[in-house]
C-alpha cells in the first residue's frame, strides 16, 4: 500500500529547485521528509562523424572544482526531455544535432530529490554557435571514447551521468568498458 502524504509545506522556493517538507504516513509509522523539488535534466552525448564527442569544463561550486561533464540542462516548466535535449547541445556546445535517440533516464537521489536525467545520443552535428546562460562559463574539449573510459576509470571524470551516459553511447559504437 502506498504510503499516505499527510501534508506539505514549502521550505524554499528558488529558480531551479524548491524545498517541500512532508508528513507521511506508511502503515502505523508517520515521518518527514524534507524533499527537493526538480524538473529534471536533459543530458547529452554528442557524438561527432569521427566518434569523437564533446564535453564540457565548468566550475561546480559544490563541488569546489572544475569537472569534465557531458552537456546537461535543467529542463523548463513542461518541456519535453527531447526538446530540452535539443536545446541545450545546441546552447552549451554550439551544434545542432539531426538526430537524438533515447539511451535512458535515472533519478540522481530519490531519497531526497525529484530530479530524474533523461540521458541521450546526439548525432549528425551541424555546426552553429553556442548560447550561454549568463552564469555559465564553459570551454569545450573533445575525446575519442578510449581516451573517455581512461578519464573515467583514472577519476578526470567524477560525475554520475556523464560516466552513463558516455558508457551506454560508446556501447553503440561498439566502445564496450
Amino acid at each position: 500500500m502506498k504510503p499516505e502524504i499527510l501534508s506539505t509545506k514549502t521550505i524554499y522556493k528558488g529558480r531551479v529547485f524548491d524545498l517541500e517538507n512532508s508528513l507521511v504516513r506508511e502503515g502505523a509509522i508517520e515521518y518527514t521528509r524534507e524533499i527537493i523539488k526538480h524538473h529534471g535534466s536533459a543530458v547529452i552525448v554528442p557524438v561527432f562523424e569521427d566518434l569523437t564527442v564533446a564535453l564540457v569544463r565548468q566550475y561546480r561550486h559544490a563541488a569546489e572544482s572544475f569537472l569534465l561533464e557531458i552537456p546537461a540542462g535543467t529542463l523548463e516548466k513542461d518541456e519535453s526531455p527531447e526538446a530540452g535535449a535539443l536545446r541545450e547541445v545546441e546552447e552549451e556546445i554550439g551544434f545542432r544535432a539531426g538526430k537524438i535517440e533515447k539511451l535512458t533516464e535515472f533519478y540522481v537521489s530519490p531519497g531526497f530529490l525529484t530530479e530524474k536525467m533523461f540521458v541521450f545520443l546526439a548525432t549528425n552535428l551541424t555546426e552553429t554557435a553556442q548560447n550561454l546562460d549568463e552564469d555559465e562559463v564553459i570551454s569545450i574539449e573533445r575525446f575519442s571514447f578510449p581516451e573517455l573510459y581512461e578519464k573515467i576509470r583514472n577519476g578526470e571524470i567524477q560525475d554520475a551521468k556523464s560516466m552513463v551516459g558516455l558508457m551506454l553511447a560508446g556501447a553503440k559504437f561498439g566502445f564496450p568498458l
